[in-house]
């Protein structure tokens, strides 16, 4: 099994993170190391593979808290595993909980606040990030937990890169120029960036950020991307986990 790793996190024994990728459990194509049950891939093998990642990372399957992702801003308080409904963020400071984040092209936002011990995971295609869902989910923590930017460290995970994230008009008005490149009649937005952004404009520190350079697009081998494969694309999840260092 291949698991992607963070360096931002690396830092906090307290933090346990994974990113999942194609690889796992000797699975083939079309779909591979699959974490989606909404796709064409078989339920049984998908669970399997949940299963797998889980244990990796040090969890049970009721240890993980998965969220019906619809593109939305929706941000969910949790304190227990299973599935939460529609939702695409999710927050808490409960210990030995896994947060997981599904993507195969949008950007997944990891958040760890060293101060207060809460834990964040965000899921922001186009639609989220016009919608802002990542600025918001740092309101939200600067608002009920009296959060300070200088002590959130942020993980920005593997996305479609601009280069290979072709959108129409319709959508490319919804964005400031800054993240655009036009293309003929339609354009190259750089999502990736436009979070970035947001944190950066919400006082985060930029030594405080990491964000990946992996393009799901690109990486074949390794990432899930739903704009490479279409109906055969599988989904990765990544998890964001707080530890109780005291435990014990």
């Amino acid at each position: 099994m291949v698991v992607l790793k963070s360096r931002i996190f690396s830092d906090f024994p307290e933090i346990s993170f994974g990113f999942s990728t194609k690889i796992g459990l000797n699975r083939n194509a079309p779909f591979y190391f699959n974490m989606s049950l909404t796709g064409l891939d078989n339920k049984e093998i998908v669970l399997e593979n949940r299963t797998a990642f889980f244990n990796y990372m040090g969890l049970s399957n009721n240890d993980v808290v998965l969220q019906k992702q619809i593109h939305s801003d929706i941000i969910t308080y949790v304190d227990k595993g299973g599935s939460i409904g529609q939702s695409d963020a999710l927050i808490t400071g409960k210990f030995n909980l896994g947060l997981a984040v599904s993507t195969a092209d949008c950007v997944p936002v990891f958040i760890y606040d060293k101060e207060n011990k809460i834990i964040a995971g965000v899921h922001s295609g186009w639609q989220g990030t016009q919608k802002k869902i990542v600025r918001k989910t740092i309101r939200r923590l600067f608002d009920d937990y009296n959060s300070k930017p200088a002590n959130l460290f942020i993980y920005i995970g593997p996305s479609i890169s601009q280069k290979n994230y072709e959108v129409d008009p319709d959508v490319a008005h919804l964005f400031d120029n800054k993240y655009l490149e036009p293309k003929g009649d339609k354009y190259l937005l750089d999502v990736a960036v436009a979070n970035y952004d947001m944190l950066l404009d919400a006082g985060v520190p930029p030594q405080n950020i990491q964000k990946s350079i992996l393009c799901s697009y690109e990486m074949k081998n390794l990432l899930q991307s739903y704009r490479r494969d279409g109906i055969n694309s599988g989904r990765s999840l990544g998890i964001i986990v707080l530890r109780d260092k005291n435990a014990g």
